[in-house]
């Protein structure tokens, strides 16, 4: 449930799925292959070349994906791939999976491996999915599946912006467990789930600083505007909250580290077509635990999309983000005002293509980025970023 309706609606312009090709009916008689006809092959390809204004790249921002790496240079970033049977809408006891795939640098960054090396392969999401007939319909998916929580997604092909917000990079990415999906009618939609924890290792547990039996609850509530209601029709408000055990915080000192993850955004039609706006809010905090101080981040954000021709359309992000004084440091400091401005030309089939300007300030008044590998200290209050990128979807 990860793709809801608010999110699609605030995509950028041009995106598209395409199913796999239909089998020969010859091919489709065999009993494996019968078992595969349903399956549909997906994914893209994502590069991209950029410069950082100034020199020294040692402290770049933190945001998620980002990093000194891909700084003055050209980049692979991530290579995705997707094979999934979704469950049929009229079968009332349908079943359905879906294989997420990652591969290439990203995929180290998105930290998923169970075994924990980093071999440039990641597992996004596989589950396995079940519809029961109560009520609506409720859609269970047990296995590996996409955080419920924030206004953006990974897939750049789906974000109005290239670079990851804030908001985005400080909430939970994926979950091992089971979630449960119910419409209670066509414009209200609520989820529920549990799983391991709230780090992103597959099959982690909440040892040793928890028992094996200490489990992350999460669930979710969206709700939209009916058609009845003119031009904001269709618009979405959606809240989302997360609480269990979070490994990398406990890594980061947080002991036990239980963290609360929380996520409202909203999407909102407007009398003009081609003009888009939203606003997010998230939060992450660890509460005062008998080994560690508290720590919160805050992120808040503000998007605007406009379809300036049928292939041109202009995508703008600005953000201000808090975090504990005691977590501020080179990269992501206490507070930080960003802003993002991305141009969207589908020029070629298949292809989206983006040039994109961020900046970002530390608010608080230190240095935070910059710096050379002969001297490591950061040297600037601002980031300036230039980011040409091109991704393939098939």
């Amino acid at each position: 449930m990860k793709f809801n309706q608010w999110t699609l609606r605030l995509a950028a312009a041009g995106v598209i799925s395409l199913a796999g090709a239909a089998l020969g009916e010859e091919v489709t008689s065999h009993p494996v292959m019968t078992a595969l006809s349903s399956t549909t092959l997906s994914g893209f390809v994502d590069t991209s070349a950029q410069w950082n204004l100034g020199s020294g790249n040692v402290h770049a921002p933190g945001y998620l994906f980002g990093g000194p790496s891909k700084a003055d240079g050209f980049n692979l970033n991530v290579v995705k791939l997707v094979l999934e049977k979704p469950v049929q809408p009229s079968d009332e006891w349908g079943t359905g999976y879906k294989v997420d795939l990652l591969f290439g640098p990203d995929a180290n960054a998105y930290a998923t491996q169970s075994l924990g090396a980093t071999p440039d392969f990641a597992v996004k999401q596989a589950y396995v999915e079940v519809k029961a007939p109560v009520g609506n319909g409720i859609d269970f998916k047990m296995g590996v599946w996409d955080t419920i929580l924030g206004y953006e997604v990974f897939e750049p092909t789906i974000n109005p912006n290239y670079t990851k917000s804030y908001g985005y990079s400080i909430e939970p990415a994926t979950f091992t467990g089971v979630i449960a999906n119910y419409n209670i009618t066509e414009l209200i939609g609520v989820a529920a789930g549990i799983a391991d924890n709230e780090g992103s290792a597959i099959n982690s547990r909440s040892t040793p600083l928890r028992s094996e039996s200490y489990k992350t609850y999460l669930g979710d509530l969206s709700l939209t505007a009916p058609s009845t209601w003119g031009w904001v029709s269709g618009s979405t408000l959606f809240f989302g909250v997360v609480n269990g055990f979070n490994a990398f915080a406990a890594a980061a000192g947080f002991h036990p580290a239980d963290q609360t993850s929380f996520y409202s955004g909203l999407s909102l039609s407007t009398p003009w077509k081609a003009l888009k706006v939203g606003a997010s809010y998230d939060y992450a905090g660890v509460a005062k635990q008998s080994l560690s101080a508290e720590g919160y981040a805050n992120a808040v954000g503000a998007y605007v999309s406009y379809q300036l021709t049928e292939k041109i359309a202009l995508n703008e992000r600005g953000e201000y983000f808090t975090q504990s004084k005691s977590n501020g440091g080179p990269g992501l400091p206490s507070k930080i005002v960003a802003f993002t401005s991305t141009v969207q030309y589908d020029l070629w089939q298949n292809v989206l293509t983006r040039l994109e300007l961020r900046w970002d300030h530390s608010a608080d008044g230190s240095l935070a980025y910059g710096g050379t590998s002969a001297s490591p200290v950061p040297n600037h209050k601002n980031s300036i970023e230039v980011i040409a990128s091109a991704i393939y979807k098939f």
